[in-house]
Order: structure tokens, then sequence, then C-alpha cells
């Protein structure tokens, strides 16, 4: 029985103190149950008498070896990730004689300032004031220049859905009409594009308080106040207006009743009377052998709502005007026409020498000025105005079937151009201004020669001569 245990604190078979308690690796023992046995003393290394040797916590570094280096001859291993001690080699496992678990060394998993170990902070791989990378040190930031380009992106997403959604909004406030219809002997399509666009005196959208205001009369029906052909091609637009009481054959329609009306020599405003639009388009075409592509017509209401919403139409009066049947009155100069104003501006004759003539040019020239306005960036670009304009104009606006948004910025930019002066406003060349009919009318009788060469420019989209 070997006796160099005896007298060592602990008693026997435990090495880390104790009170005999064998095979307890750590804390004290109560009395030398399952006592380790010792080593025989010729396996004992450090001969008779010495303790068992403790198995060293982490191998120390060789000397002259980098540190952060594995010593020679052995792999590198990730830091805290070698063999674990104390599962499974010998003298090192739970229960066996003289082993003593190890204790994860700081920075290993479950140590000090590792995930789960003393000093771990929580949601945190690093314990305060351990050493940690600018990267962990605070929280994550987008680059500047990801922000700048994400928010340009977010930016042309909603223009490009504000966008879309305007289109479709403004497409549904259009009022469509089938007007451009076939029939035997209609001119075949020519060069350019040709627009009819008619101003009626239609009181539709107007409250009786407002046909006071605006001196228009309480009359049902609509009857047009004023028509003209806009030719946009590749030598210059041409805005060609046509007198209402322009003496010109009629076809052949259906009445009210549904009965046919035979054609006959009228006034060229009672077809627009009798038929509509559709009978309109077709007398034009039939006396002028121009083929109509657009049709656009606008009420008293509509034009004045138009007027309104880009904040008035800016004008140089010639002379002053007053004008009893219209309610206008106005004193030379330049000024900004609202829109009950403009309306008795475009519709006065009385004050003109040439009376319906007269009118004519100064619908020509304000329109073309409201083309203008309407157009221009500061209507387009401000939704305080660009979206009351819309409104106002599109809602009371009637066209042909196929006739879109994209067919009507043309047409605004085309009527911008001849104000600008890059086309010509022109009107029918005319023989008698005052022709007798045999039924005792005045009417207007075209030049016939000379309005052909009009008419043929118009088709073939050639320069318009200068006729009078």
């Amino acid at each position: 029985m070997n006796t160099w245990q005896e007298g060592r604190p602990g008693g026997g078979g435990n090495p880390y103190g104790g009170n005999g308690g064998g095979g307890a690796a750590y804390g004290p023992g109560d009395g030398g149950t399952a006592a380790e046995p010792p080593l025989p003393a010729g396996l004992n290394p450090r001969g008779p008498g010495a303790p068992a040797p403790r198995q060293p916590r982490s191998q120390p570094q060789s000397q002259g070896q980098p540190q952060g280096q594995p010593p020679q001859g052995r792999p590198p291993q990730a830091p805290g990730y070698g063999p674990a001690q104390g599962y499974g080699q010998p003298g090192q496992g739970y229960g066996q004689p003289g082993a003593r678990p190890s204790v994860p060394a700081q920075g290993t998993p479950g140590g000090a300032g590792r995930p789960g170990g003393p000093g771990s902070a929580p949601g945190g791989p690093i314990a305060p004031g351990g050493p940690q990378s600018p990267a962990a040190a605070r929280p994550g930031r987008w680059p500047r220049r990801r922000i700048v380009k994400w928010s340009v992106f977010g930016v042309l997403i909603a223009l490009m859905v504000t966008t879309v959604s305007t289109w479709f909004w403004a497409d549904s406030k259009i009022n469509h009409e089938n007007v451009l219809t076939d029939y035997p002997g209609r001119p075949a399509a020519g060069k350019g594009t040709n627009w009819l666009i008619v101003g009626s005196d239609s009181r539709n959208g107007l409250s009786d308080s407002q046909e006071e205001d605006l001196h228009t009369g309480h009359a049902g029906g609509k009857r047009s106040d004023s028509m003209m052909i806009l030719h946009v091609g590749d030598n210059g637009n041409t805005l060609m207006s046509i007198p209402r009481d322009s003496w010109v054959p009629i076809p052949e329609h259906a009445g009210e009743n549904g009965k046919p009306v035979k054609a006959a020599t009228s006034k060229i405003n009672s077809a627009f009377a009798s038929g509509g639009g559709k009978l309109l388009t077709q007398t034009v075409e039939t006396n002028t052998g121009i083929r109509i592509d657009h049709y656009a017509e606008i009420g008293f209401a509509g034009f004045v709502g138009i007027v309104d919403s880009v904040g008035g139409v800016d004008m140089c009066i010639e002379q002053d005007v007053q004008d009893k049947d219209s309610g206008l009155d106005l004193k030379a100069g330049c000024q900004s026409l609202d829109g009950t104003q403009a309306l008795a501006f475009v519709r006065q004759r009385h004050q003109m020498a040439d009376q319906d003539l007269g009118r004519m040019r100064n619908q020509q020239k304000f329109l073309g000025a409201l083309a203008k306005q309407a157009a221009s960036p500061a209507t387009v670009l401000n939704p305080f105005t660009f979206y009351p304009l819309v409104s106002s104009g599109l809602g009371t606006l009637i066209v042909d079937d196929d006739a879109g948004l994209t067919d009507l910025g043309s047409l605004f930019l085309a009527m911008k151009d001849v104000n600008g002066g890059s086309g010509k406003s022109i009107t029918v060349p005319i023989a008698n201004p005052d022709f007798k009919t045999n039924t005792g009318e005045s009417a207007v009788k075209w030049d016939a020669a000379k309005a052909k060469q009009v008419f043929d420019a118009f088709k073939n989209d050639t320069a318009v001569p200068d006729v009078k």
C-alpha cells in the first residue's frame, strides 16, 4: 500500500483538496467513496510519492514562435474551435482518473466574451469593453450613394404612376361622337391631317343665371357659331375659317322624324342645326373636296371654363369695344380677358365693318393665344392649372371616335404654331360677302377658282397660296 498521498490535503485520490472525496474532480469530498487508485511507483513520472500530473489548460506558446502562429508540424486551427478537451480524450474525460473538466478559455465558444459565456452582451457577440471592429462598433448604415440612387428611383416610379393615372383620368373625360362616317362619293384621304373645329352656341352646362351673365339667351339645341379647318402638314400649319353664312349645297340627310330631307342649297350652319357634326362634316367635305380626319366641337360652357382655368388670356384690343348683344365692354390696349369677356369677344360682330368676317379674325386670333397659353410649361407643369384645364376643357369637348389625347395634343401645338408665326390664318376666298339668295337672304358666296387652289393645297399638303 502506497502512502505517498497520506497527509496531503483532501486525502487519497483527490489532487484538488477536499476531505477524501475520491473520484471527485472539483470541490471538497466527504470521505473516500470510490477513491482514485494511486499510480504505481514505477509508472509515476515524478517519482515515488509525487501526485499525478495535471492536464494543462492550454498549450504554451513555443519560444521563438510568432504570436498567433501554430507550432511547427501542427495544422492551423480556428481560434476557440480546436479539439475539445474533456470529451473522449484519454485521461481528460469526465470521471477519468486524475482528470479535470476543461474551462473554456476566454474568446472560445461559451467562454468569456462569447455568446452564452460570461460577459456576453445581450444581442451581440462582443462583451462591453472588449476589442471591437469598426463595423461592429456602430449600427449598419446605407452608403450615401445607395440612398441617392433609391431616392431617385422612388421619384421616377412616383412620376410614372402619376403620369399613367393622369392619362387614363384625362382620357375618360373625353366625349366621343361618331361624326366621321363613310358615304358614297366621300373624298379620298389626302396628305397631312385635317381637323374640323366647331364652336357651337350650345347652352349645355350653363345655369339660368350663367346664361344671363354671359348674354347667351335661352335658346335650345345648338347652332354653329364658328367653324374652321386646321391643316397640319409638312409645309406649315394653316387655319382656315369658313363663314357660317356660306351659301353651299347641303347633302341629302335624315330629318328629325327620320324621313329623308332632299339635298338643297342653304347656309352652311343649317347643316349643323339639322344634322349635327355628322351632316356638317359631310357638307364641308363635299364642298371642299378635303377629307376630314378629326373633329372637335366645344360649346359656350366649355369655352368659358378653359379660359378661366388658365387664368385668362392676354389679348391686345385695337379699339374700344362696346356691344350690347354680347355684353362686351373693353378699352383698347393689351389686357387679360377672363372667360366671360373672352366669350363676348369672339361672338361680337356689330362693331366690325365686315361683320362675320371681322368676327372670324378675332376668333382666329383669340384661339391662337389660348392655345399658346394652354400649351405653355407654366400651365402644363402646374397641377393647379393643368387639372382644371383638363377637367373643364375635355369635359365639354366633343371629338370623333378615333381622336385621343395624343391627337388633341398635336391640335393644341399646331394652333400654337399658327399664332407663333410658323403657320398662317386665312379665310375661304370670298367672291361676294353680301350675296342675295333666291330666298331673299344675305349670304356669303365663295370664289370658286381661288378656293379650289387653297383646297388642293390642303389635300396635297403643299404650300397654301396667298389668295384673297
